[in-house]
């Protein structure tokens, strides 16, 4: 009995690595060059709260849920948005690929929002990176993964930045108390970094898609298959909490200990009670993939 139960923890460990080694290599490939109609999104790569008021990052736009739930663009900005994250003092920090036509670069770098998403500055790296995950420190510290680099990249100020760990990655979290504390999802697991990102212990245990810390106790995981998990150690031992509606997951955000919002195939879903149950906030018809 003993054997048939660890037989079928590799196999199932095995199928999500698989999982999200698929999921990463779609990641290198380039943003598409068609254009695709606004109530379609193709793609979901992050997802905010600012003063209750919802936005989702895709790859035609920022949008919000109006009255109906149905997405609507923030701005007049189509630009393929790989990452994002509300910092917090409110300022939203993103990067990615401009829209189809729009001329520039075909790297973002990091660009920024001091009016929720209505129209960016270009802060640094502009045609040079492609963040394909962005967080920040408790002391305002960006933490950014350059996918086209395969490498975590530092900064104080927006501006310059500092290179670190090389590593093949989907998503990473900073803690909210420590601010040399982050994790990354690798196919082997969660890499755990407590030096800033200048090195990581190797992929090990369970094997997440994306990754985000709510509290010090309250770092959450998603998994390939959409299984919800939950650490109160920093990624040392996982808790399954439950399952994200939807097909397969493109983004997680916790917001705090308890509330937590996903981005799967058909929506965005908020949970207010740790992942056990989840409602609907918006509708979308998106594409089967995540980054």
């Amino acid at each position: 009995m003993t054997k048939l139960r660890l037989t079928r923890t590799t196999a199932a460990s095995a199928a999500a690595a698989l999982s999200l080694s698929l999921v990463l290599a779609a990641c290198s490939r380039p943003a598409g060059t068609g254009a695709e109609a606004a109530s379609a999104l193709t793609h979901i790569h992050g997802l905010g709260i600012l003063d209750e008021n919802l936005y989702v990052a895709t790859h035609e736009g920022i949008h919000s849920p109006g009255a109906d739930g149905a997405p609507v663009l923030v701005g007049d900005r189509r630009d393929d948005f790989m990452g994002f994250t509300v910092a917090r003092d409110g300022t939203f920090l993103a990067s990615g690929h401009p829209a189809p036509g729009s001329g520039g670069p075909s790297d973002l770098g990091l660009i920024a929002s001091a009016n929720s998403g209505r129209s960016w500055t270009e802060k640094s790296l502009g045609g040079e990176v492609d963040f394909h995950s962005l967080d920040t420190a408790p002391d305002g510290t960006v933490y950014g993964y350059d996918s086209t680099h395969g490498r975590l990249r530092v900064t104080r100020d927006q501006v310059a930045w500092e290179d670190r760990a090389r590593l093949r990655a989907l998503d990473i979290a900073v803690s909210p108390t420590a601010p040399g504390t982050l994790v990354a999802t690798t196919d082997t697991g969660v890499a755990r970094s407590t030096d800033g990102g200048r090195t990581f212990a190797p992929g090990a245990g369970q094997v997440l898609a994306y990754v985000s810390w709510g509290a010090a106790d309250a770092l959450y995981g998603v998994a390939p298959d959409g299984g919800l998990f939950r650490s109160a150690d920093g990624g040392g031992a996982w808790s399954r909490v439950g399952t994200a509606p939807g097909g397969r997951p493109q983004a997680l955000t916790a917001v705090d200990a308890r509330r937590l919002l996903v981005a799967t195939q058909d929506g965005v879903y908020e949970s207010r009670d740790a992942g056990r149950s989840f409602a609907r906030r918006m509708e979308v018809a998106s594409g089967s993939g995540g980054h």
